[in-house]
């Protein structure tokens, strides 16, 4: 399964391009957004890709983020969303403001969605709440431990608790989820040194 690509861009259009890999093209088809991020051809794109395979074709859909193509597994995993329709739905509106229509329960903007009536608009929201507040809860799990040993690291170098607790809060905002805990603590050893 292939699960990423990074190649020369020789041919772009709003729903596909292909890309040159050692003298290989591969067609990937991709939503707007992805495509309103990529460069100009004959550029290096890095795509985060899904293999589809039926009895009938293999296709390749890619997506510019990790949370883009994650959104995208999570609209497929509904019944009777299949690939097509799960690109259109992020042609349609981007990932992160789908992610916060889904957790208001706003069947009304998901409606909006080119192809989307209102009962898969729906069925996504209903379906997709609980992954959404399942990820919520891993991310929070994650942070709180990274919270902890960052606290603890910093009162290790002579800080107290009270300190640095507001300041490891405004940076793990910032920063998380994309963060490790080295570049935390730097980010923090930082605010701390303004205050």
């Amino acid at each position: 399964m292939i699960a990423y690509l990074k190649g020369n861009m020789i041919r772009k259009s709003s729903n596909q391009v292909v890309l040159d890999i050692g003298g290989v093209g591969y067609c990937v088809w991709i939503p707007l957004s992805t495509y309103l991020k990529l460069g100009d051809l004959n550029e290096i794109v890095e795509l985060f890709i899904y293999t589809h395979v039926t009895d009938k074709s293999l296709s390749l859909y890619g997506f510019s983020s990790e949370d883009e193509k994650e959104i995208f597994l999570k609209l497929i995993s509904i019944s009777g969303i299949g690939p097509k329709l799960s690109l259109n739905i992020l042609s349609g509106i981007e990932a992160s403001d789908l992610e916060d229509a889904i957790k208001r329960s706003d069947v009304a903007r998901i409606s909006l969605i080119p192809g989307i009536g209102k009962k898969t608009a729906l069925r996504i929201a209903i379906e997709l709440q609980e992954k959404l507040e399942e990820k919520e809860k891993m991310l929070e799990v994650k942070g709180s431990q990274e919270k902890e040993d960052l606290i603890s690291a910093l009162m290790n170098l002579g800080f107290k608790r009270k300190e640095v607790e507001r300041i490891v809060e405004e940076t793990m905002k910032t920063f998380l989820p994309d963060a490790d805990v080295e570049k935390l603590l730097r980010e923090s050893l930082k605010r701390m040194a303004k205050i």
